[in-house]
C-alpha cells in the first residue's frame, strides 16, 4: 500500500551523530510532503524541545500537521492542540517521588510549560535536560507539587552506575510503562504509553490505516511504533532488539538513512 504517513524519531534517526537535521533529510522530507505524505516526528521530548525542527522542516505552527510527543504521552498537531494523551496523576508522582528519595536516585518529572525537581542538589543532567528540551527548571518539594499539573512523563536521572542498579519493584515497575531511554535516565509513564498507541491513534484521527504508516526508529522505545507501523524501519546505527524486530533495515543516521528510507519506501516503492 502507499505510505502516507511517515512516523520518525529524532535523536539518533533523524538527527546526525553531531545532532543536526541535514540537506539530504530535508530535501527528502520535503519531497515527501510534496507527495502528500505526513511527516510525524515521534520522541520522547516535549513539543518545546522539537519546535526548532518543525521550523526547519516547515510543519511548525499548522494545525494540519501532528507530532508524537513524551514518548507517546501526548498525540498533539504542531499548534499545541491535543488530540489524545496518557499522562501520570499526582498519586503516581508522589509515590515515584517517594521511591526515588529512598533509592537516593536524582529525579525530576516533565510537564508542557516546566520540568520540576524535588532535589535540592540538582542533577547536572536535569539541568542539561531542561536545556535540550527548553523547558524551564524549577525546584519545588514535593509536598508544594500543584496536584492538577499535566504530567506527561517522570525521570529518573542519574550517573549511569546507579541508573543500571536501579531496579523499580513489581508494585511499580507493574504500574508504569517503563523505559531507558538513556544511559543516564530511565523514563516511566502511564502504563498505556508509548509510541506505538499514540501513533495508532494517530492514523485513526487522521483515518489512514496502519498498513499505509513507515516508522523508522532506533532504539528500545521506537520498537512499539515499529511493530505497529505497516512497515517498520530500522536505523543501520539501531540497536540489535530493533533490528530483529523491524522490516527492514536503512541506513545509519550518519549516512543519511532517513532520506534513504523515504526514497526507497515511500516515494519510489516500486524499487524497493
Amino acid at each position: 500500500m502507499t505510505i502516507k504517513v511517515i512516523a520518525v524519531d529524532i535523536d539518533g534517526t533523524l538527527l546526525n551523530p553531531r545532532n543536526e537535521l541535514t540537506a539530504a533529510t530535508i530535501t527528502a522530507i520535503h519531497a515527501a510532503q510534496a507527495a502528500g505524505i505526513k511527516i510525524v516526528l515521534c520522541t520522547g521530548r516535549p513539543l518545546s524541545g522539537v519546535q526548532p525542527y518543525l521550523e526547519a522542516l516547515g510543519l511548525a505552527a499548522d494545525p494540519q500537521q501532528y507530532v508524537i510527543t513524551y514518548n507517546g504521552s501526548l498525540a498533539q498537531t504542531t499548534t499545541g492542540r491535543i488530540l489524545a494523551q496518557q499522562t501520570l496523576t499526582y498519586a503516581d508522582y508522589v509515590d515515584l517521588e517517594a521511591f526515588a528519595r529512598q533509592a537516593q536516585v536524582h529525579f525530576h518529572v516533565v510537564t508542557p510549560k516546566h520540568l520540576y525537581t524535588a532535589n535540592r542538589d540538582i542533577s547536572r543532567y536535569t539541568v542539561k535536560e531542561s536545556q535540550l528540551v527548553h523547558l524551564p527548571l524549577r525546584f519545588c518539594e514535593a509536598t508544594e507539587m500543584p496536584s492538577q499539573l499535566v504530567m506527561p512523563t517522570a525521570v529518573f536521572i542519574d550517573e549511569v552506575a546507579k541508573i543500571d542498579a536501579l531496579h523499580l519493584p513489581t508494585r511499580l515497575a507493574q504500574r508504569f510503562y517503563v523505559v531507558r531511554t538513556d544511559p543516564h535516565f530511565i523514563e516511566v509513564m502511564h502504563p498505556q504509553t508509548n509510541k506505538g498507541h499514540a501513533l495508532r491513534q494517530l492514523a485513526q484521527y487522521l483515518h489512514v490505516p496502519l498498513t499505509a504508516v513507515m516508522a523508522l526508529g532506533d532504539q528500545d522505545n521506537d520498537l512499539p511504533m515499529i511493530t505497529t507501523a505497516g512497515l517498520g524501519v530500522a536505523m543501520g546505527n539501531a540497536n540489535d532488539r530493533v533490528k530483529a524486530i523491524a522490516d527492514v533495515t536503512t541506513l545509519t543516521n550518519a549516512a543519511d538513512g532517513v532520506a534513504a528510507a523515504i526514497y526507497k519506501y515511500a516515494l519510489n516503492p516500486d524499487l524497493a
